[in-house]
């Protein structure tokens, strides 16, 4: 019967949710029926259990969801994340408009830009491009999502995301785990996807297909409620607060622009591989401080100080571009609130399962998945990832519930903590690109598209190159090690 009541919460939270109900109140009613159907207690679920997870979540993590919304919309309302996708379409032209928003969408994601910010300034950039070379509209989805939410997000070492963020605390890593593996990664997903884009717009030439149709508005999209409650549980952004705050009337040089991302990549390495390995942190150890230590903090650290500075350098050099400083930075904070409440909620959810009795079934059958750890961790992370249509919340479930395992087993076999932590992110990037998926709702309701148009390509460069190049990490990982 526990089994059976995991089952059916999950069930109840995966419709509803995509139906558009609140994942703050769809997680803990889930949470109260698996206990119900598992006779356990409710309330002491509810509090103690749920809630203690998800505090734990937002203790760590919220730093990181306030200064990457914060320094997004900053971003946004300066004119930089303009300024660098028209750099890139003046570079490369019509004639590589596929490439220019792949690497556009790249270039502002790796650089702490969150997807949802990316989305809603890069269509109208697509659009234009994509009316210009007679380019299909229904291959921007799968463009735009190419470049923002694979590679940049769980790949490419150093990356700010929050889903290269999550593991660092369960494994002691740091942001730059595994970084030739990662790149590597990188590689095989950005070749494959733009092989793949470069394939369909060859063969809607020779059809004879052109661009069709007219750009969406997109402000509405951004004030959808269907679309926020689906986005905020994928993105650390909430898009409501897109239309908030006022943006320059002029956009500042591409230096200027692209200066506040080279300083988010620049102090992440400065503070991960010099500045935190040399801090004498034994003061951690005390119970004032958590009876923590630095190995589990450190990455956390090292991400918030990067978007720390990164934003006081955005200021400074472009303060006279923001109409309104304030609105705009009171809209950043906001739009950090939902988003990690609602991945909160999912963890807590979690948390609440792999508490039952019935859970050790599932965790055991994890655990023995042929292969070894890296194989069984890959599928435990696209599998939670892929149910909750989250990968920050699959891969925090999955790393709260088995986390200590793998650590074990990765001791036990000689496996590197690092080629841990990046084989889970890579797993969480993969199967979550799912039709419920909030990133994929709100990509396909800003470009106009939908799912029957332009979800095969998606599938293609978001989840088929990934899974791609989770393959290759994880024999080269196996054979090579870490690296």
């Amino acid at each position: 019967m526990g089994l059976l009541g995991i089952l059916v919460a999950l069930g109840f939270l995966i419709w509803l949710a995509y139906r558009g109900w609140s994942i703050l109140l769809l997680a803990p009613a889930a949470s109260i029926i698996a206990a119900a159907l598992s006779g356990q207690p409710l309330l002491a679920h509810w509090t103690q259990t749920f809630m203690a997870s998800a505090a734990q979540f937002v203790m760590q993590f919220f730093p990181i969801f306030l200064l990457g919304a914060l320094f997004g919309k900053l971003m946004e309302d300066s004119g930089s994340v303009s300024a660098i996708a028209t750099f890139m379409t003046e570079r490369l032209g019509a004639k590589r408009a596929v490439l220019a928003v792949v690497l556009a969408g790249a270039l502002v994601t790796y650089g702490g830009v969150s997807l949802f910010v990316a989305f809603f300034v890069l269509a109208p950039m697509a659009h234009a491009l994509f009316r210009a070379a007679e380019i299909p509209k229904r291959l921007m989805p799968a463009a735009i999502a190419l470049g923002t939410s694979t590679f940049t997000m769980s790949m490419m070492p150093g990356t700010p995301a929050i889903q290269n963020a999550i593991p660092m605390p369960f494994f002691g890593t740091t942001p730059f785990a595994a970084p030739g593996l990662g790149v590597i990664a990188s590689l095989i997903t950005l070749a494959f996807g733009v092989w793949w884009l470069a394939r369909a717009e060859a063969r809607a030439r020779t059809a004879g297909e052109g661009y069709q149709g007219d750009a969406a508005p997109i402000e509405d999209d951004a004030e959808s409620e269907i679309v926020r409650e689906r986005a905020t549980t994928s993105g650390a952004f909430d898009p409501a607060e897109i239309a908030h705050g006022d943006q320059s009337p002029s956009a500042p040089p591409i230096a200027l622009a692209a200066l506040p991302l080279v300083v988010v990549v620049g102090v992440n390495l400065l503070m991960s591989l010099f500045i935190l390995p040399r801090v004498d942190a034994s003061f951690l150890a005390e119970p004032a401080w958590g009876s923590t230590s630095l190995a589990a903090v450190g990455g956390v650290w090292a991400v918030v100080t990067a978007l720390a500075a990164a934003i006081v350098v955005l200021i400074a050099v472009n303060f006279s571009r923001l109409p309104t400083p304030r609105a705009t930075m009171d809209a950043g904070a906001n739009a950090a609130v939902l988003p990690v409440l609602s991945v909160a909620s999912l963890v807590g959810f979690g948390s609440v399962v792999a508490a039952l009795p019935a859970f050790a079934v599932v965790r055991d059958w994890v655990l023995g998945i042929g292969g070894g750890p890296l194989v069984s961790l890959a599928v435990a992370t696209n599998v939670l990832a892929s149910l909750t249509g989250s990968a920050s919340g699959g891969l925090t479930i999955a790393l709260d519930a088995l986390g200590g395992a793998y650590m074990k087993l990765a001791a036990e076999q000689g496996i590197s903590p690092d080629l841990l932590h990046r084989v889970a992110v890579i797993g969480a990037g993969t199967l979550d690109s799912l039709p419920h998926n909030g990133a994929v709702v709100t990509l396909l309701s800003v470009c106009g598209s939908t799912h029957r148009e332009s979800y095969l390509d998606i599938v293609m460069v978001a989840i088929a190159g990934a899974l791609i190049a989770l393959l290759a990490v994880i024999i080269l990982g196996s054979v090579f090690g870490s690296f």
